[in-house]
């Protein structure tokens, strides 16, 4: 074990910061315009308060859970996120090895820096694909038939970018990332059931949709018959002023009304955060920037440290909480800024 070892996400942020050049950093790190929804997504979470219960023989903690009928080691999925070159010369191949070395399934993003041959090759794991529909399907297709020949078990398809949200810090910097800045204009601006009635006429994959932040699009998703969906902003970087996620949570779970499983990323830099996301009704979550700064900082054995740091945190919020499982972790364990409000009144 190496000597001075990060022993949280921020340290492994400030390590991150220091290793890639500004470009790459503030590509990682931006949001859109005042960056409002970025430190909101993050801030939501500290004003989430916990109730923890005492008495519980804690002595044997199971993190397990499971979606589409995979058991996970631990409610913590890997999020997709583009360019990990930017990060390690061996991006995304390297993001999978840690993945599957924790048990976590990994969602390969649309921009990758790798192929997804080289990334389904790379390791044994259970896998995500996200996408995209193209207004020209083909190529969108192409790319479900390559996910789905190298044993990807899912979709995620986002829904949220029918154009790309005002990135100041790489406009400042003038940056370059051509997979990203050609998404402009070749989206898809068509009715999002279109799309999905489409890929599952051309998949056996199930399709989770990606984007969701409102009861009245979470309803839709389920009348289009999706098999989950996750309560996302896009990291905080397409509308900013947009609802943190975690505050959009509940709303949506309650649309949901348990039909499918709710996902949500955004924001997570703690086990406890973990923790409140199960408790207001999350399936699991997904993370992203954590990963990506563990493998700037670290490489591979860096982004399997902070999964395996979120996996040692949520179990000691468990412990402490009275929680023996996942399934002990209910919305009674958490109260929120509405809850306190409602007290008053």
């Amino acid at each position: 074990m190496e000597d001075n070892l990060p022993v949280n996400v921020r340290e492994y942020q400030e390590l991150a910061k220091k290793a890639l050049p500004k470009m790459a950093y503030d590509y990682i790190n931006g949001g859109a315009e005042d960056e409002h929804t970025l430190r909101e997504n993050i801030a939501a979470y500290t004003r989430i308060i916990l109730r923890p219960r005492v008495l519980v023989d804690v002595s044997k903690i199971d993190m397990s859970t499971t979606l589409l009928g995979y058991t996970m080691r631990s409610p913590i999925i890997v999020a997709p996120t583009g360019g990990h070159k930017l990060a390690h010369p061996e991006g995304e191949k390297a993001t999978a090895r840690a993945a599957a070395s924790c048990n976590a399934i990994m969602v390969l993003s649309f921009s990758s820096s790798c192929k997804i041959e080289d990334v389904a090759s790379s390791c044994n794991a259970i896998r995500f694909y996200q996408l995209y529909v193209y207004k020209n399907r083909n190529v969108s297709a192409t790319l479900v038939r390559r996910a789905e020949s190298c044993g990807f078990k899912a979709l995620l398809l986002t829904v949220d970018t029918p154009m790309l949200g005002r990135r100041e810090a790489d406009i400042r910097n003038k940056m370059v990332f051509p997979r990203s800045g050609n998404l402009e204009g070749l989206m898809t601006i068509d009715d999002h059931d279109t799309d999905i009635e489409w890929l599952k006429s051309i998949t056996s994959m199930p399709i989770f949709l990606k984007g969701i932040v409102t009861a009245e699009d979470a309803r839709r998703a389920v009348e289009a018959g999706v098999a989950g969906v996750i309560v996302s902003n896009h990291g905080a970087r397409q509308l900013d002023y947009a609802p943190a996620t975690i505050a959009a949570l509940e709303e949506v779970v309650r649309a949901v009304a348990g039909a499918v499983p709710v996902l949500v990323d955004g924001g997570i830099r703690r086990g406890t955060d973990v923790f409140k996301a199960l408790a207001l009704g999350a399936r699991a979550v997904m993370v992203g920037r954590p990963v990506f700064f563990g493998l700037a900082a670290r490489g591979e054995a860096g982004a399997r440290h902070v999964i395996e740091m979120l996996n040692g945190e949520l179990e000691v919020a468990m412990a402490l909480c009275g929680c023996r499982s996942v399934g002990e972790i209910t919305r009674s364990h958490v109260m929120t800024e509405g809850d306190r409000i409602r007290s008053l009144l």
